[in-house]
């Protein structure tokens, strides 16, 4: 790792380099619970690869394959862990590193519902609107 992927917290469990415990992994993608739950279940999903913000993504087939392989993880986790839990997937968010939050509701506490609303430019957008946004013509 070099430079900002060094210093990246996700690039870090990406790279083992932390006791983060995994729920899943493939080549593609990793999940694992949120240190800072905000709901029954809240389950992160990030890219193998070091994305920086949903900006980094293009109208082409391997994002758009990537963001949409990021909330089928994320659903099937909610589903495994959850299945009577209304499933509540917020709006993509990037801090240093691509990640989708997958949440099972109740939030806990309440008031947390207010930090994952869709806050439009600036920065934030919803996952099934990211994909539509990326499809490839």
């Amino acid at each position: 790792m070099a430079g900002a992927v060094s210093s990246c917290i996700f690039c870090q469990i990406v790279h083992n380099s932390t006791s983060t415990t995994l729920l899943h992994s493939d080549d593609k993608v990793l999940a694992f619970q949120d240190i800072k739950p905000a709901a029954f279940r809240h389950y992160l999903v990030i890219p193998v690869e070091h994305i920086s913000t949903v900006r980094n993504l293009r109208r082409r087939e391997e994002d758009y394959t990537l963001v949409n392989h990021m909330l089928n993880v994320g659903q099937m986790l909610l589903h495994r862990d959850a299945p009577q839990s209304k499933q509540y997937r917020p709006p993509l968010n990037s801090v240093n590193h691509l990640h989708l939050h997958c949440l099972a509701l109740p939030f806990k506490p309440r008031w947390k519902r207010i930090k994952y609303l869709s806050l439009g430019p600036l920065g934030f957008i919803e996952a099934e609107k990211l994909l539509e946004k990326i499809k490839p013509t």
